[in-house]
């Protein structure tokens, strides 16, 4: 497949669409979480075309970060982009994307803006989404897919999506991952061997949590299919059932469990990371609701991300994992 660059909105405008267009936003230095996005994108556009933004936004990043330093490699960008399968890479100069200078009129992220992500990085979103806004506009897809690794991002994109109109679904694609756990990110380049060992603390925090959380709902469905009385115990023991007795009594015992449990098995890993050499800084722990990026309560039934930012040496890394939290019954 031989892909396409385009520079100008001119040229991407001018190409003639048949089927759907699917479209992935990237910053560039790509890699297969990148890929994968890419490769999602060409199923779903099937006969149509897959369009690969490469744009490094300046607007997402706050003093002291790392534009300057974000890595830039447009040449295998393409290569990457077109063996998973896109057709076009749109890689606009700064000044095609704002052509007046930084613009005056910008998107609000609201309220979600503010937590996490947005608290550590105070005007993050509001770039992100004003540089998304323009790019939908500049690339009119009918699909535009993000990976569920930067989960704040992809809940303010949809968010801002519906609240505003844009007519085009968004879809979210699931992490991908090294095959120690390390979730792939561009920064991780930036890691010396010993400071990535120290990092896939954060993905081992988030496992411990989601561990603690199957165990408990596992707990909880053994516990209501079993009575709990003394009787009941009692009875299942004589027949050999004792894991399903002391399942009933331990559920008896720990209830209320839930978020608190979660939280406290991932909180135990980042505490033994903080004391390795070179340490892991923790930015957040945070249990929280896809829909506001608030904290859950320990009552919480549905859907919710277990998400983690931390720094190792001088990178700041994120990740997270989305767990379902059911309803007693």
């Amino acid at each position: 497949m031989t892909t396409t660059v385009l520079r100008t909105a001119d040229e991407l405008h001018a190409r003639v669409r048949t089927g759907r267009r699917a479209v992935v936003m990237t910053m560039g230095a790509l890699h297969e979480g990148h890929a994968t996005l890419i490769r999602t994108a060409r199923e779903i556009a099937g006969d149509g075309e897959v369009v690969v933004t490469v744009f490094v936004n300046p607007l997402q990043f706050g003093a002291g970060e790392d534009l300057d330093r974000y890595p830039r490699a447009l040449d295998a960008d393409v290569k990457i982009a077109g063996l998973a399968g896109a057709d076009a890479v749109f890689a606009p100069a700064v000044d095609e994307v704002y052509p007046g200078g930084e613009p005056q009129v910008r998107i609000s992220a609201g309220p979600m803006g503010g937590r996490l992500e947005g608290s550590t990085r105070p005007g993050h979103f509001d770039g992100m989404l004003t540089v998304v806004a323009k790019l939908l506009h500049l690339t009119r897809p009918d699909v535009a897919l993000f990976g569920q690794k930067d989960a704040q991002q992809l809940a303010l994109i949809r968010r801002m999506v519906r609240d505003l109109n844009f007519g085009m679904e968004i879809v979210g694609v699931p992490t991908v991952r090294e095959a120690d756990g390390l979730a792939l990110s561009s920064r991780n380049r930036y890691l010396s061997a010993t400071e990535r060992r120290t990092a896939l603390a954060l993905s081992q925090a988030l496992f411990a949590g989601s561990d603690r959380h199957a165990a408990q709902e596992a707990l909880r469905a053994r516990a209501r299919e079993v009575p709990a009385t003394h009787a009941r115990a009692e009875a299942l023991s004589a027949i050999g059932e004792s894991r399903a007795a002391a399942d009933t009594h331990a559920v008896a015992k720990a209830a209320p469990g839930g978020p608190a449990a979660v939280r406290a098995a991932a909180r135990l890993i980042l505490d033994d990371a903080a004391r390795l050499n070179p340490p892991l800084t923790l930015d957040y722990l945070a249990l929280v609701d896809p829909s506001d990026f608030t904290e859950i309560p320990d009552d919480h039934t549905g859907e919710a991300v277990l998400a983690v930012a931390a720094r190792v040496g001088t990178t700041r890394l994120i990740d997270n994992i989305p767990l379902t939290f059911g309803a007693a019954s």
